[in-house]
């Protein structure tokens, strides 16, 4: 059964990030003032769209409500069937138990006591105790309907009214006897507080805090262009904002917010679609490639909407140039400043001060668009990083004179986050390195560094196989500028073209351009010394694999014969055996063909510049009939067909052979003897 295939739109991708973003945006209905106290007014003349309250601050109404409940006497309900209950057990149990052993007298003192007590207020210790803590020194008693005031110094506890009882002892009376009485039977809590009571009285008086302390009338004038706002000011654009963002709080309006932001996320998003598949096609169809460059805008700028709704830190913190220096050190600097352009357009929807922001942001993708124009060391990413300070720097303080016109108004903390914010673009030095290990990208930085031929292992190829060395290097010049014509990555073919031989190590005596005068191939059958040669493109591999190079470094030493055959060898043996039937396995490379620009055309030089050698005589006739050999007998083969060449492009790659070989092979004016 054929499987299906479940190929993803690349437009998907944007649908899906654009929700996502949108779905982290703040979901009021955000006011378009930007505004703070002591600064000046940046728009227009603004009046009140409809009446509204002038709100005191939370401060105020706090303090307000904490000067109320200072007034506040909590409510406690007095029972009085308690008493009544109480004073019946102590009459039945003295008639019952106690008339024969203690005299009436006793009797009558309890009973005056407890109705004292009683009548005053028997409370629960810990409600005393919190009583005393609240420094209350009044409540409120209820007795059926009705509150009086009461003194909390007056009330008793369980333990104070027995203590209350046994040292107001009449001096006729034995306390003992009075003691055996078991008078705490007697005792108990007729007192208890009244929550539900106390609770509404708290909320009533609370409640009666006005939350307003004024009213701005439809169409009346509050602030206009320039005005510094003070206080008064500040308070009634504030008062604005809340009735504003309040009347926008609804779910159904919720949801016509969350599609506004998802429009114009998408809008924004939609635009990077289009310049992608208008102008960069290679990074449009390669799915790695979208995915990359998608994550970079949604980390950004989920990063600045959680910064900016939780206020974790100054946005200025965030490094957002990381975004176009990473991107232009994997692709290019049109492409990294448009999607710096998208990026800061998205976040300026949320940050305080967009306009400050958004040109502080454009101008520093501007200076990383410059300052990497040619990028090959990784020591130019701290100096951009040390420009984009400068920017920022610069920036902000024209700005703020612009608007301020006095150096009082600088808010030198500002200088504080733009020297975090250089701090983390430092680490783009590491996180280039990351992102090319994660997404298998390889920088023209670590092409530049791989290329340089003191590289331990070019340094060891130069030193062991320095025929193969000047092989490669002759190759390197060939491909790069063949790759320079038909639009490759020259860069990427130069690096690829002095690793591809590198597996000759192993064997070097074996190619005839490391041999002095023995050949060891003549002492061994074809078959094997295919076997030998073949082995470099494996022994190769294993070498680029040990050293760690990178991906798109080693499928050069894979590809560089494809899937060709040793037709040395393979020639030989069947002119030697014709009647004999080859095993064509013994005698092919294992391949891959080529199957891009740069591998394809790193196959082409490697075999012209090993066949030039061969030629007698370099005219331009010869080289031109020999290239053209070459070349069309890899088409003929099939080699070539995964490629992604056109005929003017071969053309072309031809033409720049012919012309770079006639100049390797150009001969030299023999100079004078001096006569004598």
């Amino acid at each position: 059964m054929k499987p299906r295939n479940y190929n993803i739109p690349i437009l998907f991708y944007f649908i899906v990030t654009a929700l996502l973003v949108a779905y982290f945006f703040p979901r009021e209905g955000k006011f378009r003032y930007q505004f703070h106290e002591g600064k000046p007014w940046r728009y227009g003349l603004l009046t009140a769209p409809s009446d509204f309250p002038i709100y005191k601050t939370d401060e105020e109404v706090s303090a307000e409500k904490d000067s109320i409940l200072k007034r506040f006497e909590p409510y406690y309900r007095k029972d009085p069937a308690i008493q009544t209950q109480k004073i019946e057990e102590l009459h039945a149990t003295y008639y019952n138990k106690m008339n024969t052993q203690v005299p009436p007298a006793y009797l009558h003192y309890i009973e005056k006591s407890l109705d004292k007590l009683y009548g005053n207020g028997i409370i629960l210790t810990q409600d005393l105790e919190d009583l005393r803590k609240s420094r209350y020194t009044k409540i409120n008693l209820l007795e059926n309907t009705v509150a009086k005031p009461y003194y909390v110094s007056d009330l008793f506890t369980v333990r104070t009214a027995y203590e209350f009882i046994i040292n107001n002892c009449p001096p006729q009376l034995d306390r003992s006897v009075l003691q055996s009485c078991d008078i705490n039977n007697f005792l108990t809590e007729n007192v208890a507080y009244a929550a539900d009571v106390s609770e509404k009285i708290k909320e009533d008086m609370l409640q009666s805090v006005s939350l307003a302390n004024g009213m701005v009338q439809a169409g009346e004038r509050i602030v206009d262009r320039g005005e510094i706002i003070d206080n008064h000011t500040y308070n009634v654009l504030r008062s604005l904002k809340i009735v504003h963002e309040a009347k926008t709080g609804g779910t159904q309006t919720q949801g016509i917010i969350l599609g506004g932001q998802f429009v114009l996320v998408f809008g924004l998003m939609f635009c990077l679609w289009m310049y992608l598949w208008s102008f960069r096609p290679k990074i449009f169809h390669n799915r790695k490639n979208v995915l990359f460059l998608i994550l970079c805008l949604f980390f950004c700028c989920v990063l600045t909407e959680l910064c900016v709704t939780y206020a974790l830190f100054n946005v200025y913190i965030l490094p957002f140039a990381i975004v176009p220096i990473v991107v232009r050190t994997f692709f290019d600097s049109r492409t990294a400043l448009f999607i710096h352009l998208i990026i800061v357009l998205i976040c300026s929807l949320m940050v305080p001060f967009p306009h400050e922001f958004l040109l502080l942001q454009i101008i520093a993708g501007m200076v990383v668009t410059f300052s990497l124009k040619d990028l090959s060391e990784r020591s130019q990413l701290i100096r951009c990083a040390f420009f984009i300070f400068l920017s920022y720097v610069v920036g902000y303080l024209s700005i703020t004179l612009y608007q301020e016109a006095s150096f009082n108004k600088i808010n030198w903390m500002m200088m504080l986050y733009f020297g975090i914010n250089f701090i983390l673009l430092m680490f783009t030095y590491i996180l280039v390195y990351i992102l090319e290990k994660t997404f298998g990208y390889v920088s023209s930085i670590t092409l530049v560094e791989l290329s340089n031929i003191n590289n331990p292992i070019l340094k060891k190829l130069s030193e062991t196989c320095p025929g193969t060395f000047q092989h490669s290097m002759q190759v390197s010049i060939l491909a790069s500028e063949a790759a320079t014509k038909i639009g490759a990555n020259a860069q990427l073919v130069r690096t690829g073209a002095l690793y591809h031989d590198i597996g000759k190590m192993s064997n070097p005596v074996f190619f005839t351009e490391n041999q002095t005068s023995v050949n060891p191939h003549n002492q061994l059958p074809f078959d094997q010394s295919a076997q030998i040669v073949i082995s470099h493109v494996t022994e190769g591999v294993k070498m680029a694999e040990k050293a760690m190079l990178p991906t798109a470094v080693i499928n050069f030493i894979r590809t560089h014969h494809g899937r060709g055959k040793a037709k040395y060898f393979y020639n030989s043996f069947r002119n030697q055996y014709p009647d004999q039937p080859v095993d064509e396995e013994m005698f092919t490379y294992p391949g891959p063909n080529p199957f891009s620009k740069e591998t394809a055309v790193l196959m082409m030089a490697d075999s012209v510049e090993a066949a030039s050698r061969s030629l007698k005589e370099h005219t331009e006739e010869s080289i031109s009939n020999l290239v053209n050999k070459i070349i069309d007998s890899q088409i003929a083969d099939g080699l070539l067909n995964n490629a992604p060449l056109t005929f003017r492009d071969i053309e072309s790659v031809k033409k720049v052979f012919v012309d770079k070989l006639k100049t390797m092979f150009h001969t030299r004016i023999s100079y004078p003897d001096l006569k004598k």
